[in-house]
């Protein structure tokens, strides 16, 4: 009847472990709540989100990173990167807000790669954004200290318990003060934040105008200081203040040192507040222990997830160096901008066709079955009649008055479903070999020590997969059940396929540009969560014995189910 089961029992050790990476959730709708347990409390709105939103961005990347990245990076090119860095964040920024109204929940990237990728491919998204955001709390919060120390008058003028002290034994140099601010923004967080009152149409706003603010100030503040101090002089901890405080200024050297101490605390807090939401998201779909998904009944807050995060940025933050933690940052973000933008291209061309169910509602799902024949059509269909026949006798199907042969419509039927399903083969793989051509193409075009035949005919083979998959997506048609599919009427990507192709091509060569020691550091982490999920995530997953049916008979067996508990 085309309803599949994912129970791996009986199945080989392999054919389990790759079912179990490509078996994908459904999108939280009014059927499908959260059982046993408490929901966020949702009261923000769009100038909420704004605020967060800008708060949580400007922060560590105007007052600290600015001078590493001029000094080590860009030079003086510092407001063209900020730019490119902005195109890359406004393509990813309307792949994220389709997303966001299709499948609003709690779990960003992780939430929507699992509903249109695999749990594979989520876990490993989800894994990667708690490493960016336990990192990117910390880097944030190593930052404040030396902001602080300009009040009393330099960088190691701070209270000899609260200032940086090198262990010589290590060679490391730790910083009371980034922990004790971490730990006040999580008893903060603890008391209570709240997730979206309309997602659908309020994240998509929040988005665009935060997104437009931040990277016009960001390039404003890039040219000002590039005005004042060449980049090669530009000081790491207090790039803007100092540079103030050298040309004599010093009243604005206490001003702007002000704002960065109150802007990292906000950032601090952004930066700090997604990452219980990813680990209650994972908790709640079984990959993560149940400890993870407890929302406080009082506080609508995931405490538990809280403390897990601030404990861990804590730790890190006064240990760790910011300039070992910038580039970490980075690979969780680009894995998620692409994996997003790869998830538009699926959700437009082939989306999930069959949806998971719990095994308790077996029953149900085999009484809806028997209501379908083969083809998925309905045999007590109102607006037909069947003559009963003979068993060795075709029915005649009647409509309008007029006989029409019944194998004849089967037919029909058989061409159009094999047509569809051809359609999708295309789609499917043509969005594999552009995802590959990228990376071929961004791979050849950064790395200048391959023999030059090689990277030659790396860069062709991959700009032609590249530009293959651009006209065939272009050309091919989109599924029909993406009007459907989530939550509709929100906001709807424009460009597709070119926006998220060409939004993969960048991230891609974001990625690739990182660095084999950032690679080399994260590298690690994933494995670690390789390990995790093959021991514990796999086989605690709540899809582990779910029954999958069609996406058209869903609303039947949810409708059957709710009759047989009343």
């Amino acid at each position: 009847m085309g309803f599949i089961a994912d129970s791996q029992k009986g199945v080989g050790l392999w054919g389990g472990c790759v079912r179990s990476l490509v078996r994908r959730k459904q999108v939280d709708s009014a059927h499908v709540k959260v059982k046993g347990h408490h929901q966020l409390a949702k009261e923000l709105s769009v100038p909420h989100l704004i605020v967060i939103g800008i708060g949580s961005t400007i922060g560590a990347g105007v007052y600290i990173l600015v001078g590493t990245v001029a000094r080590e990076h860009s030079g003086p090119a510092l407001a063209i990167s900020f730019l490119i860095a902005g195109v890359a964040a406004a393509l990813s920024a309307f792949c994220y807000a389709e997303l966001a109204s299709r499948c609003p929940s709690a779990g960003s990237a992780y939430h929507y790669s699992y509903i249109c990728i695999g749990e594979g491919v989520a876990w490993l998204i989800g894994w990667a954004l708690v490493l960016e955001y336990t990192i990117g709390g910390s880097a944030v919060a190593r930052g404040i200290s030396p902001n602080l120390a300009f009040f009393f008058g330099g960088p190691n003028s701070l209270p000899g318990f609260l200032a940086r002290q090198h262990i010589p034994g290590l060679d490391i140099v730790v910083d009371p003060v980034a922990s004790i601010l971490v730990f006040i923004v999580t008893g903060l967080l603890c008391v209570g934040i709240k997730e979206v009152k309309n997602p659908q149409r309020d994240l998509p706003l929040g988005i665009g105008f935060t997104l437009a603010t931040c990277c016009t100030l960001y390039m404003l503040v890039s040219v000002v200081i590039l005005g004042l101090v060449p980049y090669y002089a530009m000081n790491p901890d207090t790039p803007i203040s100092s540079v103030f405080a050298e040309h004599g200024v010093h009243w604005a050297a206490y001003i702007i040192t002000s704002g960065a101490v109150m802007a990292l605390c906000s950032a601090l807090m952004g930066s700090l507040l997604p990452q219980p939401r990813i680990l209650m998201a994972m908790a709640r779909d079984g990959l993560l222990p149940s400890f993870f998904s407890d929302v406080n009944k009082n506080t609508q807050v995931p405490v538990k997830s809280t403390l897990a995060t601030g404990i861990g940025a804590a730790t890190l933050a006064f240990f760790m160096d910011v300039d070992q933690l910038a580039g970490m940052v980075s690979v969780g973000t680009l894995l998620a901008f692409t994996m997003v933008a790869i998830s538009v291209l699926i959700l437009r061309y082939v989306p999930p066709d069959e949806v998971p169910f719990p095994s308790s509602l077996q029953d149900t799902i085999d009484s809806v079955a028997l209501q379908y024949d083969l083809n998925g059509q309905d045999i007590n269909c109102e607006t037909s009649e069947i003559d009963a026949g003979t068993s060795s006798t075709l029915p005649m199907l009647h409509k309008n008055n007029a006989a029409v042969d019944y194998p004849e419509i089967v037919q029909q039927e058989a061409q159009v479903v094999l047509k569809e399903e051809n359609r999708r083969k295309i789609a499917g793989w043509t969005i594999a070999f552009t995802c590959t051509g990228a990376f071929l193409l961004t791979y050849a075009a950064t790395d200048l020590n391959l023999p030059r035949p090689v990277r030659f005919t790396m860069c062709g083979v991959g700009g032609a997969l590249l530009l293959f998959g651009l006209i065939v997506l272009t050309l091919v048609e989109q599924d029909d059940a993406r009007h459907s599919f989530g939550h509709s009427g929100g906001f709807i990507c424009p460009f597709v396929p070119l926006l998220p192709i060409f939004c993969i091509l960048i991230n891609t060569y974001l990625l690739i540009n990182l660095g084999a020691a950032t690679w080399a550091r994260v590298s690690v982490w994933l494995l670690i969560g390789v390990f995790v999920y093959a021991l514990y995530g796999r086989t605690h997953s709540s899809l582990l014995d779910a029954v999958y049916v069609p996406v058209a008979h869903a609303d039947r067996i949810h409708r059957s189910s709710v009759d047989i508990l009343a």
